[in-house]
């Protein structure tokens, strides 16, 4: 951790370790690992949320080594701090073996008190027997630092990939930006950043906006961020707005004043993407009143209009005005099993039995958006998933419903750096994006159809 100006001192490790090990025992006990940080004071929390990430990617094998090393499993702050140290410990971490020890010590001591000798007798032992400790995990399913049901699927839906695809959610996610085109072009934006001291590199005529810029920084370092110059989004989700404003140049755009459906709409990059496209009549749609402010929040940075509202799509009588949309969003609920690298909680939050649930929410959003479209209008159907449940199996069902609909689009037809069809293909010397599936409709001009 680098080390802070006199007057802004770094903060002790042990506390850092504390905090960190209450958000994974957040985790252990369902609550959503970023909800947890948020309790974190916020000069602790980039450092608590750093040695949280590299705790819960390595959870997996983590917790085999606590199982094989204490008999009971211990008190779920005991555990939590257990999972933090023994992840820098096995990773390479910046600290020293002996003052990582010394330093959970202290934290076990304001976590759990009596406890703190079981941490310091666990995290000896595992020095001392590390070699044949960690011979004992291969082979096993907890190596691949996933549930086994989520690497089932993975090797029954990409049989090819499914390795590649857990290493690479080991990996930290690159940091990538989308140029506000209304304010601002790619060339000058890089010019902007360099002039801040930041490297940045144009993602490829694939992503007009997109930038990635290394190493990452907070976003208040980025010029003109406030200003809304640019926006914080993954090159994968970058493709939606291209895809359904005009196939991502391959058909008629929408034209200006197009009537435009963000059916999903929280927190907001996509619809924001969209509006700086084009000039779109847009209702942002959202089940979830108490995320809609973040798509006004994103909004108004970006200095764009849309008319946002909470309701579930699925219930159209409460919030359709009648009148047909020329274009549809539909950023479905998932499992998020595609972000499971920039978000590495979601794979222990997500229970196998959850997909069927999901798949009934995707089939119905899409059964009642269907109809609100105008004639030849298009949908553009997507999930941050890697299950092919929630990609192509979910539109093949869906054909069978709606045998009229039309594929205009399936972006899997380009190719993927690992060989998946529904991710963004990397650039040379550029990180792969997220997992997305992508599928764009429409609608037969008959009007009956």
């Amino acid at each position: 951790m680098p080390a802070m100006s006199a007057q802004n001192p770094s903060p002790p490790l042990h506390t850092l370790l504390r905090e960190a090990a209450r958000a994974v025992a957040a985790l252990r006990q369902g609550r959503n690992l970023d909800a947890a940080l948020e309790a974190v004071p916020a000069a602790l929390r980039g450092g608590a949320q750093a040695l949280a990430y590299a705790a819960v990617r390595r959870q997996g094998s983590g917790l085999a080594l606590i199982k094989a090393l204490v008999p009971k499993r211990p008190a779920p702050p005991v555990e939590g701090l257990l999972l933090v140290a023994l992840a820098q410990l096995r990773g390479g971490g910046q600290h020293a073996e002996h003052t990582l020890v010394s330093q959970a010590v202290q934290a076990a001591r304001a976590l759990a008190g009596p406890q703190a000798g079981l941490v310091n007798a666990v995290l000896r032992r595992f020095l001392r027997e590390r070699e044949a400790l960690e011979a004992g995990l291969r082979g096993d399913d907890a190596v691949h630092e996933h549930p086994a049901w989520w690497v089932q699927r993975l090797r029954r839906d990409w049989p090819a990939q499914a390795d590649a695809l857990l290493a690479q959610a080991q990996q930290s996610p690159p940091f990538t930006l989308r140029v506000n085109r209304r304010r601002s072009t790619v060339s000058a934006y890089l010019q902007a950043l360099a002039e801040a001291g930041l490297h940045g590199q144009a993602l490829g005529p694939a992503w007009p906006d997109g930038l990635w810029v290394d190493p990452p920084c907070p976003v208040h370092r980025l010029p003109g961020f406030a200003e809304g110059w640019v926006s914080v989004q993954d090159a994968s989700a970058q493709r939606a707005a291209p895809l359904l404003v005009d196939g991502e140049g391959r058909l008629p755009p929408l034209r200006p004043g197009a009537r435009v459906l963000d059916a999903c709409a929280a927190p907001g990059g996509k619809t924001a993407h969209l509006l700086e496209l084009g000039d779109f009549d847009l209702l942002a749609l959202d089940a979830d009143a108490q995320r809609l402010p973040k798509v006004n929040e994103t909004l108004a940075r970006l200095q764009l209009q849309a008319r946002t509202q909470a309701a579930d799509g699925r219930d159209v009588s409460a919030w359709w005005d009648g009148q047909p949309f020329d274009a549809i969003l539909l950023d479905a609920p998932c499992s998020a099993s595609g972000i499971n690298r920039r978000h590495p909680d979601v794979r222990w939050l997500r229970r196998e039995a959850d997909l069927a649930e999901l798949a009934r929410v995707q089939a119905g959003l899409l059964d009642a958006l269907w109809p609100l479209l105008a004639p030849g209008g298009r949908l553009l159907y997507a999930t941050c998933s890697l299950f092919a449940s929630e990609g192509r199996e979910a539109i093949a069902a869906f054909l069978q419903r709606q045998p009229n609909a039309q594929v205009l689009l399936t972006p899997g037809e380009h190719g993927h750096l690992l060989g998946l069809p529904d991710n963004a293909p990397g650039s040379p010397g550029l990180p792969p994006g997220d997992g997305f599936f992508y599928t764009l409709l429409q609608r037969p001009s008959a009007p009956n159809a």
